[in-house]
């Protein structure tokens, strides 16, 4: 059926949350990039493959900011 509107998907964090990660990739800016429950986190002055903790400090429709807090 086309058409129809579920509204607004949001994003399955929160800012201030923490979780425990571990950075996927590298992206063009050079921030490191996880994914929570499917949802893609930058996270600066990060490299891949290191498993971090972060704090979601910023969440925008489609993707999320956070910074390493160890």
């Amino acid at each position: 059926m086309f058409g129809t509107d579920q509204g607004p998907k949001t994003a399955p964090i929160s800012e201030g949350e923490e979780y425990d990660v571990k950075i996927e990739d590298v992206g063009k800016e050079g921030d490191g990039i996880t994914r929570i429950n499917g949802f893609v986190v930058f996270v600066p002055g990060t490299k891949a493959g290191e498993e971090v903790k972060v704090k979601i400090v910023s969440v925008r429709r489609r993707f999320g900011f956070a910074e390493k807090v160890s």
